[in-house]
Order: structure tokens, then C-alpha cells, then sequence
């Protein structure tokens, strides 16, 4: 076939040689070597780019892969007018998602973790108030037949001294007076109970 005096086709050149206008129409038609070109071009400054903003070589990566990944699905209706501009905005808004994700993600574990925290501190006043409520109940077993009485009516059924003496037919200064034995007592056996109590909530 003869060639002599034929201009040389610009699509017969090596792609390295092609400006970034003829690479992208070449990608536009489908062509994987222009593809190929504008990653061998590019692809080094963006990842660069990308690690400055992400401060993360992986992320830089999936980042520029996923740039180069659309730049072809996309070909056909991608609107390149400049190349270099227009993978330099491609970068900076995929950092800026990435930081947006990054974001509501560690937004969203913060408040799981507040939530934890409110849980096991709920769960800790539960287990203090179901200990207390034992080591009173131990206490109130070793008190004297009327003392028991006197503070169960009174402590736990909140009923007035008048009203515990004609139950249980004592006068008023008696019921005062096993009321006052059993709060003594009942101090006693909680002191180890609320001294451990004391250096739960300090710690």
C-alpha cells in the first residue's frame, strides 16, 4: 500500500505524545490505551493529592482507582474540558465525601458509645441499689422482734408514730425508742456496705 506523501494519522501516534484534549476524545470513542495514558499521566499527582487531603495512602488509593474506574464507565458522557482540572476536582470532591463519611461515622459510634457508657452506668445503679437492698434486708433479719417492727411500719410503710403504736400496742415513746435502737443497729451493719459504696462513686 502506498504511503508516500500521506500525512501521518494523529491517532497513529503514540499515545504519550497526544495533548490532554486528544486523550480525552480518545476516551470518549472508547480507547483503553488513552485510558491507560492519562493514568500514567496523572494518576502519581492525584494519588499525592489524595494521600495530602485523606492522610491515608489506602484511602488515597481507593480514591484514585474509583476516579480512573468512573472516568471510564462514564466516558461517554463525561464533560471534559480540561483533564487535568477536571481529575483535580474528581480527587478533591471524593476527599470531601470520604471526610463527610468519616464524620457522621465517628458521630454515629460516639453516640452508640454514649449510650453504652449510660447503660453500664444504669446497670451499676441498678446492681448498688439490689445490694443495698440485700444488705438491708440481712440487717433488718438481726434486729430484736419489735425494733423490726417498728422500722419496717415506719421506714417502709411510712405509717406515723401514733399509728404504729396502736398496731403494734405500744405507747408513742416506745416506738420512738425501738425506731432509734433499730436505725443504730441497722448503721452498723450497713458501715461496710456504704464505706465500699463511698469509694465506688470516688473512683
Amino acid at each position: 500500500m502506498q504511503t508516500v506523501g500521506c500525512p501521518i494519522s494523529k491517532h497513529l501516534r503514540p499515545h504519550a505524545a497526544w495533548d490532554d484534549a486528544a486523550l480525552a476524545q480518545a476516551l470518549r470513542r472508547g480507547d483503553e490505551q488513552a485510558l491507560a495514558e492519562i493514568y500514567n499521566r496523572y494518576g502519581f499527582a492525584l494519588l499525592e493529592q489524595a494521600f495530602r487531603k485523606a492522610d491515608s495512602r489506602e484511602a488515597a488509593e481507593e480514591i484514585v482507582q474509583d476516579l480512573f474506574a468512573t472516568l471510564w464507565h462514564k466516558r461517554e458522557t463525561a464533560d471534559i474540558q480540561k483533564l487535568r482540572e477536571y481529575l483535580g476536582s474528581a480527587v478533591k470532591y471524593r476527599v470531601i465525601n470520604l471526610i463527610k463519611t468519616k464524620l457522621t461515622h465517628q458521630g454515629y459510634v460516639a453516640y452508640c458509645r454514649s449510650l453504652a457508657t449510660e447503660a453500664d452506668h444504669r446497670t451499676e445503679q441498678d446492681l448498688t441499689a439490689a445490694d443495698l437492698s440485700g444488705a438491708l434486708h440481712s440487717g433488718l433479719a438481726h434486729l430484736p422482734a419489735h425494733a423490726r417492727a417498728v422500722f419496717q411500719l415506719s421506714r417502709l410503710e411510712h405509717q406515723t408514730v401514733p399509728q404504729i403504736a396502736i398496731q403494734l400496742k405500744l405507747s408513742p415513746k416506745a416506738v420512738e425508742y425501738h425506731l432509734t435502737r433499730a436505725l443504730k443497729l441497722l448503721r452498723v451493719a450497713l458501715k461496710d456496705f456504704l464505706v465500699l459504696l463511698a469509694f465506688a462513686y470516688l473512683a
